[in-house]
Parts: structure tokens; C-alpha cells; sequence
């Protein structure tokens, strides 16, 4: 993920596939015509007070935090809905 903003695991039924999207702001850059997975806040304020600088080790902190049972049940949820 380049700059601020969310970084998204989306299911994207038409071509049935897996898709990262990058999401800069939160007033309608949503992904077209997808189902959203999991979903990191890159923005700077999500980090800072704890990492300051250091986005790298931020994000290696929240692979540590994904339930990953409840990302394999909303895929299995947006596969079954396509």
C-alpha cells in the first residue's frame, strides 16, 4: 500500500477472484462491485503514537491480529452469495 488510506482483501464476483484494492478516503472510494474481506488502516494516525515512523513494523503487528476464521467465513459467505 502507496500513501494513506486502507489497504483491502475484496472478493470480486464477476471474475470470481481475490482483489487487493487500495481505499484513499472514506467519501465513496469503495471497490466497484465488491465484497470486502479484511480490510488494514494505513493511515498514519492508526500508527504513529506506537510506531512513529516505522509503518513496516505496524503492519507486521497486524498480521498477528487477524482472525483469520472470520476472513475464511466472509469469503465463504461472498463466494456462496455470487
Amino acid at each position: 500500500m502507496q500513501g494513506s488510506g486502507w489497504g483491502v482483501l475484496a472478493w470480486e464476483p464477476l471474475g470470481r477472484r481475490l482483489l487487493v484494492e487500495q481505499v484513499y478516503d472514506h467519501h465513496g472510494n469503495v471497490g466497484q462491485g465488491t465484497t470486502p474481506l479484511l480490510v488494514f488502516d494505513a493511515w498514519e494516525h492508526a500508527y504513529y503514537l506506537q510506531y512513529k515512523n516505522v509503518r513496516p513494523d505496524y503492519v507486521d503487528q497486524l498480521w498477528n491480529l487477524v482472525n483469520w476464521a472470520d476472513v475464511q467465513a466472509r469469503l465463504a459467505a461472498a463466494t456462496a452469495a455470487a
